[in-house]
């Protein structure tokens, strides 16, 4: 055993206080001072924290950005999602391979450069987008990535990479990132004059149960897609039973398309610690947790500041703002690229250091949550419109929007359009008034609320962007009449293939299975039938699975089959004279052992 590994591993351990539910810290900080977390590592932690070591290689085997094997001390993942691949991200990935001369999933000779393909990374405004290790690039075209490689290869930092500065507090010391927020519409929730303070001033002028009472007067919904109430989210934890309870910030916005959150969290980030004290007062919370997704480790270092101004200044911490006996504070649990995580519950689960499997409801967050204690989970965006509800007042916001859907919605809007961004906008536009806003022309179709939302046409667009209506919780891409529908869908479906955590048959075996029938239709070889079988599946999987990513996992399947018919039609072979429709290609499949015997098969058949 090697006597530097173990006193690394060990000094980790203690740092995090030999404690099992901070696993996801210890793992990342050895990955990141090793470059993987060996076998070896794996027992140490497990001997340290008290866990088994089949609890660790599971947690290291979950998540994509943690690995049992080596990898180069620089890792490039090349954003792959459907929108990156609209703007060129396919000639992005070829000139890595070229210049690096190894495929994707492969090291260099030297150890020096690992090459990966990665899901959305929360910029579709500004694609094809890439991490080099926490870096983020952004509008790369196959000659910038060239020049990288190059760079990179020649020992160049990975710090020399940012050759511009983005707006705002992406320009910060701390930050120093390429990103552009792309504000195209501010709002007056988000982005109007914000009195920092005040809002949490006038909530410790309220009993909690008050606090409570303007928010569920304010009627705001959660801002995440599921759109529950979340003043009666607070009263149920509150009501729950255990003195310990917790306030959880998901800020794990994996949804494809989606990249509201990078900006608030960027710009606003007083905004949501502000809302998150306010929760912590009302349901009788001393502890927070934002869960940061692991791609927006580029933002950490700013977030830990504002955290340590906020503690400074009396606003965090014990006795906030002068009220005794109200004490609060935050801290960050870093994600590691999983997309279930963004589910409450696998969240959670992440926290507590284990594998971000989903847990079974109820027992519901707000009786048994995080540690077993009553917890509230909200979004980045709905604790930034708490804050400004109780600044502002619940009549304030209750005025904006709809009956049904109060307040703003922030859409990420990217795709087919000359203006893609932020655009914060009232509850009850209509689908066309956004296209106009955006500038999208020719548009074929849109998806709303990512892969797991609706893909819908031109039939929908004098929809209206609420509960009521269409929900989102914050993706809006664009497709015009050049894109292929079944194409989309088909990365959709290979989104969720790799991002199901396996836990049930359904998901795990039926986004598989989705994904071959829509293969056999690309191919031109379904059959008539196949459409109902598509759907048929599609439904099992969505009523049969456990959690939410597999309950609308067939989301891009069912709507496009309904929406969009004649793309399925339209590559429906025509009935064949038997019952039967060839889909197996014996010379395809053949090929390989012919290329190794060096002749051609010789078989017989019609």
């Amino acid at each position: 055993m090697s006597e530097a590994l173990a006193s690394v591993v060990k000094e980790i351990c203690e740092a995090c206080g030999n404690e099992r539910s901070r696993m996801m810290d210890i793992v990342e900080a050895v990955q990141a001072k090793f470059g993987q977390v060996s076998d070896e590592a794996m027992g140490l932690i497990a001997q340290a924290t008290g866990a088994h070591r089949v609890e660790v290689a599971g947690v290291v085997s979950f998540y994509a950005f943690l690995t049992d094997e080596p990898v180069g001390e620089i890792v490039i993942r090349v954003c792959d999602d459907v929108i990156d691949e609209m703007k060129g991200s396919k000639a992005v990935m070829a000139a890595f391979a070229a210049e690096l001369g190894i495929g994707f999933g492969e090291t260099t000779a030297d150890g020096k450069i690992t090459l990966v393909k990665t899901p959305c990374i929360g910029m579709s405004d500004q694609a094809p987008a890439i991490m080099v290790n926490d870096e983020i690039i952004t509008y790369l075209g196959a000659d910038h990535a060239r020049q990288i490689a190059r760079h990179l290869k020649a020992g160049g930092e990975v710090k020399k990479l940012a050759s511009r500065l983005g707006d705002g507090n992406n320009a910060n010391d701390l930050v120093r990132s390429v990103v552009h927020n792309n504000v195209r519409l501010p709002g007056e929730v988000l982005f109007g004059d914000y009195e920092p303070g005040k809002g949490l001033a006038s909530s410790l002028n309220m009993s909690p149960a008050e606090v409570i009472r303007n928010v569920k007067t304010s009627r705001l919904r959660g801002r995440g897609g599921a759109g529950f109430p979340t003043g009666m989210k607070w009263e149920f934890t509150r009501a729950a039973v255990g003195e310990k309870k917790y306030v959880l910030c998901n800020a794990d916005e994996g949804e494809p398309g989606t990249f509201k959150d990078r900006v608030l969290l960027t710009e606003n980030a007083d905004m949501m610690l502000e809302g998150m004290t306010i929760g912590g007062y009302a349901i009788g919370a001393d502890e927070g947790v934002i869960y940061l997704r692991g791609e927006y480790a580029y933002l950490r270092a700013y977030l830990e500041s504002v955290i340590a101004t906020r503690r400074d200044a009396g606003l965090l911490g014990k006795d906030i703002c002068g009220k005794a006996g109200f004490d609060f504070d935050v801290r960050i649990q870093m994600g590691a690229g999983a997309y279930i995580c963004g589910e409450e519950t696998a969240l959670i689960s992440s926290c507590e250091g284990l594998r971000g499997d989903p847990k079974n409801r109820p027992p519901f967050p707000a009786q048994k949550g995080y540690l077993g204690k009553p917890t509230t989970v909200n979004n980045v965006e709905t604790f930034c419109k708490v804050t400004r509800i109780l600044e502002k007042g619940a009549p304030w916001f209750a005025h904006l929007g709809t009956d049904g859907s109060t307040g703003t919605k922030l859409l990420s809007i990217s795709g087919d359009c000359a203006k893609p961004g932020i655009y914060e906008i009232p509850f009850g536009i209509t689908i066309a008034e956004i296209l106009t806003m955006c500038d999208a022309e020719d548009t074929q179709a849109i998806q709303v609320g990512g892969p797991s939302g609706q893909l819908l046409g031109s039939a929908s667009f004098d929809k209206t962007i609420s509960y009521d209506d269409v929900a989102t919780g914050g993706s809006f891409m664009v497709f015009n009449s050049r894109r292929d529908i079944l194409k989309i869908v088909r990365k959709f479906t290979e989104f969720f293939e790799e991002e199901t955590c396996g836990y049930c048959t359904p998901c795990r075996v039926g986004c598989t299975l989705l994904g071959e029938y829509l293969d056999k239709f690309l191919a031109g070889k379904a059959e008539t039938g196949d459409v109902d079988k598509l759907r048929e599946l599609g439904d099992t999987i969505k009523f049969a699975s456990r959690c939410g990513l597999g309950q609308t996992a067939s989301h891009p399947v069912l709507s496009s089959l309904t929406n969009f018919p004649a793309a399925y039609e339209a590559k429906t072979a025509p009935a064949p004279d038997t019952a039967f429709q060839p889909t197996f290609d014996i010379r395809a499949a053949l090929a390989p052992a012919e290329e190794i015997a060096g002749r051609e098969s010789v078989y017989y058949g019609s």
